[in-house]
């Protein structure tokens, strides 16, 4: 295992983010689509939050309602903008931030995702999954 390797090789640059005027029913079908749990929230080119499933299934009973059954949420959903339900303080890391790093900061914090910003653009996004498939690499 190199330990040096710095996280733009394992993140996921192909970014998909929300707008912070999007509505949380985009966020839903994203999350659903795409097969994702954590999206990167911006307002131009900066990003100023993250919005993650669990913080959809917080306020909704997304999991509870089939997928063409979304009239629940779309009543609690309404209630709700992206900005009131993101996360806000983020903690980034720069893509030459090393994976030993990266892993250190998810593993004494609470969330599973870390927005991968370069002189203030997002360049990537790295999971607790990105890690873990390393980790299964390396073996």
């Amino acid at each position: 295992m190199k330990k040096r390797t710095p996280i733009s090789e394992i993140m996921t640059s192909n970014v998909i983010t929300l707008n912070h005027n999007d509505d949380l029913e985009t966020a839903e079908r994203l999350f659903k689509t795409k097969k994702i749990r954590h999206i990167p929230v911006v307002s131009g080119d900066s990003i100023i939050g993250m919005l993650s499933y669990t913080d959809l299934l917080r306020i909704s009973f997304a999991d509870a309602v089939d997928e063409d059954e979304d009239t629940v949420d779309t009543v609690v959903y309404n209630m709700f903008t992206i900005e009131q339900v993101m996360a806000k303080n983020l903690i980034s890391v720069s893509s030459s931030t090393t994976i030993k790093e990266v892993a250190e900061i998810l593993s004494k914090r609470e969330f599973h995702a870390l927005p991968v910003v370069d002189s203030d653009k997002l360049v990537g996004i790295v999971t607790t999954t990105d890690l873990i498939n390393y980790l299964i690499d390396q073996f």
